[in-house]
């Protein structure tokens, strides 16, 4: 619109240091970053982390993920695989990203800026073509925006200055999105319900603060009261305000009469509403509730331990891990090795309450000769075994081949008694019968 106020030049600096990725004559900065919900509430990263359910999502999001061990690989010939120890990039990615991080500190800030801000940066070191080092960037600093050419420009703000980094440099994992040049911010995006579980919280601790009793009503029959007793029974109720004052009788002046309005300490806690509130935000960063402590309804979820592990691996972790992956390969390993070098996290650690059914299952698969050795030591990451790739079935473990060839034990000593005694050396006659 032409008649749009344009932001002042303080209003442009501070756009500018947060980095926020739209135009600096748009007013879209206050809505984007400060804008209140309905409820009222101002919705930010660090006001959304005050929310106890919110502050549980992301951190078993990062953790869980900052403990899957991280590995490069390299696909053989044979279609098994060894960990690449000797690519440049293994010891930026599984030993050390940079001179600050460990592997696990460093998947920790990246899988927490996806769920808070929906993208996540990563600059590249370079020495030569060489990766040297992985730094993890701010997220709120950083501006994108497509340039004329169809490439992407990515500006961070350092230290009150903008750096251009080129597109080269910098790993861009994205989540969630519509446009395919960033992720969408969750906070933003839920910010009604954040702003409502924010309302919520505050409204319950108020009434503890006024030891669960609610508001009454002071009434006065001889008419309107004078601008100092005014000010007298402000102070007087002053005093008998907080949890600590509950219980406490008011004296009451001047004719006045108090009529109190009760309310259950269900009603005060607000037990429903902040339930239900607990429930939506697990929604957004896609959480089971039980997982982060809320159990009313757990039964609707599977009861075993490795059934729960499972559902949250398949449908939370796994699409923010493939992400990951496939981002390492496009960035970092580039389309020369994707063939033959890639990364994958290691998620048997999670699933390890089942390792009975995966030992059952193994066990009737190589009995029954549609799995061989090695094909269990590729699915479990282990060494090949030699001569593993043999088929073997339940009787004997013998080769397929040979089925029908082999005798029973009784036939085979058989056999050997007489082979024995066909080939031992005739002895001499007893005396006496020579001529017989």
């Amino acid at each position: 619109m032409a008649n749009e106020k344009k932001p002042g030049r303080v209003k442009s600096a501070l756009l500018n240091w947060l980095g926020v990725p739209i135009g600096l004559t748009s007013g879209t900065f206050w809505e984007e970053w400060f804008g209140q919900s309905t409820s009222g509430k101002s919705v930010t990263v660090d006001a959304a982390l005050q929310l106890s359910t919110v502050w549980a999502c992301v951190r078993l999001l990062s953790e869980t993920v900052s403990t899957l061990p991280l590995k490069l690989y390299r696909r053989q010939p044979d279609g098994s695989r060894t960990v690449a120890t000797d690519h440049p990039l293994y010891r930026v990615l599984c030993i050390s990203p940079n001179a600050e991080m460990t592997p696990g500190r460093f998947m920790l800030m990246i899988v927490a800026s996806l769920a808070l801000r929906g993208n996540a940066f990563v600059e590249k070191k370079l020495i030569g073509s060489r990766i040297v080092a992985l730094v993890p960037l701010l997220p709120q600093h950083m501006r994108v925006k497509r340039q004329p050419n169809g490439r992407l420009e990515y500006i961070y703000n350092e230290n009150g200055a903008d750096r251009p980094i080129p597109e080269k440099s910098l790993m861009h994992i994205r989540g969630f999105g519509l446009d395919g040049v960033c992720g969408i911010m969750p906070v933003k995006a839920g910010r009604e319900v954040l702003g409502a579980a924010m309302s919520a919280d505050e409204a319950a601790a108020r009434v503890f603060a006024q030891g669960l009793q609610a508001s009454g009503v002071l009434t006065n029959e001889s008419g309107a009261l004078k601008p100092e007793q005014r000010e007298q029974l402000r102070q007087s109720l002053a005093a008998f305000a907080g949890s600590k004052n509950a219980g406490k009788l008011m004296v009451l002046e001047a004719g006045l009469k108090y009529q109190g309005i009760t309310m259950n300490p269900e009603a005060a806690q607000m037990l429903e509403t902040r339930a239900f509130q607990i429930e939506e935000i697990c929604r957004w960063f896609r959480v089971p509730p039980f997982m982060v402590g809320h159990t009313d309804k757990q039964s609707s979820w599977a009861s075993s331990v490795e059934g729960q592990n499972l559902q949250f691996l398949t449908n939370t972790l796994r699409p923010l891990l493939d992400n990951i992956e496939q981002e390492i390969i496009r960035c970092l390993i580039g389309e020369a090795e994707a063939e033959t070098v890639y990364a994958e996290f290691s998620v048997e650690g999670l699933l390890r309450a089942d390792l009975a059914a995966r030992r059952e299952w193994y066990a009737s698969a190589l009995q029954n000769g549609w799995m061989n050795r090695n094909t269990v030591a590729r699915l479990e990451n282990q060494p090949l075994i030699p001569g593993g790739d043999v088929y073997t079935v339940q009787s004997n473990l013998m080769p397929l081949d040979q089925l029908g060839q082999q005798r029973t034990d009784s036939e085979q000593a058989r056999a050997a008694l007489q082979n024995w005694l066909n080939t031992a050396p005739a002895s001499n006659p007893p005396a006496g019968q020579a001529g017989d």
